[in-house]
């Protein structure tokens, strides 16, 4: 699964570790994230985030 950058700060969301303080858990697909799920450290929202290569 590919991880996704936050275009704002710079956080990755990796799929392999999820986000346990959001209730996301490991394994959860970027693409499966709730629609209202925000970055965890600026709270950009998911449009804000681009797929790294």
């Amino acid at each position: 699964m590919a991880k996704w950058e936050c275009l704002v700060c710079g956080y990755i969301y990796d799929p392999e570790v999820g986000d346990p303080d959001s209730g996301v858990k490991p394994g959860t697909a970027f693409e499966d994230l709730p629609e209202d799920w925000v970055c965890p450290e600026c709270g950009a929202g998911k449009d804000m985030f681009e797929e790294m290569a």
